[in-house]
C-alpha cells in the first residue's frame, strides 16, 4: 500500500508528490508533468506541451538539467505571471497579452520558451504595438540625447565606435588627434554635453538671429536709400535743366557689415564641422549640414556678383538672399523641442501623405463641381470661368481660409461651398488626433528622462555570477597535487578541518590523533557552536595538513 506524501501547495495547481510521475525517455502522452515556474507550480499534461512543437516546453525530458528528480518537477526561473498565459496557448490554441506586464518583458518570455509574439491574438494587437511605438520612441530619444550613457568608461567606447576608432583603442593604440577630434567636435555639435558647448551653442545662435533680424529689416523702407539717377534735359533756347530721379532703393550699409560678420562665424563653423566630423559622407548627407552649406555658398555668391558683375540679375541675387533664412532651422540643433516636433512628422508621415492625399481629392472633385455649377444658371457675375481657378477656391475653402475673392453666386454654387467647407473640415481634423498622439508620446517620455536619474544599479547576468561561483570554488579547493602553495591560506567559515589525504607515515597517524583529540573535546556540545569560527588550512610545501583555529 502506498503511503501518500503531502507537500506545500503554492497555487492551485499543486499536487500531492506521489502523482508526480515523468517516465524516462519513452513518455507517455497521458502522464502529467509538473513545472514550477518561478515558484509557482503548474500541472500540465505531456499531451498538452506537444501541441506546439520546436518549442522548449515540447522538447521536455527527465534528461534535462531543469528536471528535480527528488520533487519530479521541472524548475524554470522565469516570470510565473508570463508562464501562465503561455500555458494557456498552449491548452486553448489562443496567444493573450498581460496586461500587468511590460512589453520587451513578455516579448523576452516568449523568446525564451520558443514562442513568436505575432502568434498573439487579434484582440491584444493594440498593446503589442503600442509596446513596439514605446520603445521606438525611446530609441529615438536615446539618439537625441548625447550624453545618455553616464559611465566614463563605456561613453568613452561609443565615441570610439562612432569615430571608427573601435579596435585602435581596444589595442591601446591612443593618439593626441585620437582624443582631440571628438572633444572639438561635441563642442561645435552637440550642445548639450558641456557647459562650452552650451557657450559656442549660444553664440551660433545669437550670430543666427542677428542674421535672420537683419535680413527682414534691410527690406523696410525706413532702412533703405534711395537710388538716384541724373540727367540733363534739354530747354527750349539751347538750356539744359538737370533733372534726377529714383530708380530704386538700397539698404544701409551697416547691413552688409553686419552680414559680413555673421558670414565670417558660419563660415568658420561650417570648416571646423567638416574638419572634426566622424564621417564626411554623413556629413554631407545631413538636411541641416546642406542648409548651412548652401546659406553659406550664397552669400559669397551674391558678394561676388555684386562686385564683379556690373548689371547683375537683380531677381538672382534676391534668391540667393533668401536661401539664407533657412538657416533658422539650425535651431532645431540646439533645442530639443523642435527635435520633438520634427520626430513627430517623421512618425505621422502615414497620415500626413493620407491627410494631402484626401485634400487633393477633395480639392479636384469640389473645383470641377462648383464650375459646372455655377453655368447651370444664368450667373452675369461668374467667377469661376475655368477649373484650374476653382482649384484655388477649392483650396481656400477646404482648409477654412476662406479670403472671400472668389464666392459663388448661384444656389448650387452655393450648396457645392457648403460641402466642400463641411468635407474640408472632417479631413483635416481626422488625421489630427494621431499627430497629437505621438507628439504627446515623444513630449511625455522625453520629460520622463529629464526628471528621472540617468545613473542606474548594474545587474550582473546569471552567467557572470556562476562563472565567479566556479572560480571562487576552485580556488577554495586545494587538491593534492597543489602542495607547492607555499604559505598560502584558505579560510572558510563554518565547514569542518580540511585534511590532505595525499599523507602517509607518522603525518598520517598525526592527523588521526589530531582528529580524535577534536571529537573528543567537542562531544556532547551543540553542532551549532561551531558558529563564527574560521578554520585556516595551512599548505606548506613540506606539510600536508597543519589546522589553526581563529575566533572572529
Amino acid at each position: 500500500m502506498r503511503t501518500r506524501h503531502s507537500i506545500p501547495r503554492y497555487s492551485t495547481t499543486s499536487i500531492a508528490l506521489d502523482d508526480l510521475r515523468t517516465n524516462a525517455p519513452g513518455i507517455s502522452m497521458d502522464e502529467r508533468i509538473v513545472l514550477n515556474v518561478g515558484g509557482v507550480r503548474h500541472e500540465t499534461y505531456q499531451a498538452t506541451l506537444k501541441k506546439i512543437p520546436a518549442t522548449r516546453l515540447s522538447r521536455l525530458t527527465p534528461t534535462v538539467s531543469n528536471f528535480d528528480p527528488l520533487l519530479q518537477e521541472y524548475f524554470f526561473d522565469r516570470h510565473p505571471a508570463v508562464f501562465s498565459m503561455i500555458l494557456n496557448y498552449y491548452r486553448t490554441g489562443k496567444l493573450h497579452y498581460p496586461t500587468d506586464v511590460c512589453g520587451p518583458l513578455f516579448e523576452e518570455e516568449l523568446q525564451y520558451w520558443g514562442l513568436d509574439a505575432s502568434d498573439t491574438e487579434p484582440c491584444c494587437w493594440m498593446q503589442l504595438l503600442h509596446a513596439k511605438d514605446t520603445q521606438e520612441t525611446l530609441a529615438v530619444l536615446d539618439r537625441m540625447d548625447a550624453d545618455h550613457e553616464d559611465d566614463p568608461q563605456l561613453r568613452e567606447q561609443d565615441i570610439m565606435k562612432k569615430f571608427g576608432w573601435e579596435e585602435d583603442y581596444f589595442q591601446g593604440k591612443r593618439t593626441r588627434w585620437m582624443k582631440i577630434k571628438p572633444q572639438v567636435w561635441s563642442l561645435f555639435d552637440e550642445p548639450y554635453s558641456s557647459q562650452a558647448a552650451k557657450f559656442i551653442a549660444g553664440i551660433s545662435v545669437l550670430f543666427i538671429f542677428v542674421s535672420i533680424v537683419s535680413f527682414c529689416l534691410k527690406t523696410h523702407q525706413t532702412f533703405r536709400l534711395p537710388v538716384l539717377t541724373g540727367q540733363n534735359i534739354s530747354m527750349p533756347g539751347g538750356y539744359f535743366q538737370p533733372s534726377i530721379d529714383r530708380i530704386s532703393t538700397e539698404p544701409l550699409p551697416i547691413f552688409g557689415q553686419i552680414e559680413m560678420l555673421c558670414n565670417i562665424w558660419f563660415t568658420l563653423e561650417l570648416i571646423i564641422r567638416f574638419i572634426f566630423c566622424p564621417s564626411k559622407m554623413r556629413f554631407f548627407k545631413s538636411p541641416l549640414n546642406i542648409i548651412d552649406l548652401v546659406a553659406t555658398l550664397s552669400f559669397y555668391a551674391d558678394a561676388i556678383m555684386v562686385r564683379f558683375v556690373e548689371d547683375e540679375p537683380k531677381d538672382v541675387v534676391e534668391f540667393l538672399s533668401m536661401i539664407r533664412i533657412f538657416r533658422l532651422f539650425k535651431l532645431t540643433q540646439h533645442h530639443q523641442g523642435l527635435q520633438i516636433l520634427i520626430h513627430t512628422f517623421r512618425a505621422s508621415a502615414k497620415e500626413l501623405i493620407l491627410l494631402v492625399f484626401f485634400l487633393i481629392l477633395g480639392i479636384v472633385i469640389f473645383a470641377a463641381l462648383v464650375y459646372y455649377a455655377e453655368k447651370m444658371e444664368a450667373n452675369p457675375n461668374n467667377q469661376f470661368q475655368s477649373i484650374p481657378l476653382g482649384l484655388w477656391w477649392a483650396i481656400c475653402t477646404m482648409t477654412t481660409v476662406g479670403y472671400g475673392d472668389m464666392t459663388p453666386h448661384t444656389s448650387f454654387g452655393r450648396l457645392v461651398g457648403s460641402l466642400c467647407a463641411v468635407m474640408g473640415v472632417l479631413t483635416i481634423a481626422l488625421p489630427v488626433p494621431v499627430i497629437v498622439s505621438n507628439f504627446a508620446m515623444f513630449y511625455s517620455h522625453n520629460q520622463a528622462r529629464d526628471k528621472l536619474p540617468k545613473r542606474r544599479r548594474r545587474v550582473l547576468p546569471v552567467e557572470q555570477i556562476r562563472l565567479q561561483a566556479r572560480r571562487h570554488a576552485a580556488v577554495l579547493e586545494p587538491s593534492g597535487s597543489q602542495g607547492g602553495l607555499g604559505g598560502s591560506a584558505i579560510r572558510r567559515k563554518n565547514m569542518p578541518i580540511l585534511i590532505n589525504q595525499n599523507c602517509c607515515g607518522d603525518e598520517e597517524n598525526h592527523n588521526h590523533k589530531h582528529r580524535e583529540k577534536s571529537e573528543n573535546s567537542d562531544e556532547g556540545t551543540n553542532s551549532s557552536s561551531t558558529a563564527g569560527v574560521d578554520t585556516v588550512v595551512k599548505l606548506g610545501p613540506s606539510e600536508t595538513a597543519i589546522t589553526t583555529t581563529v575566533l572572529n
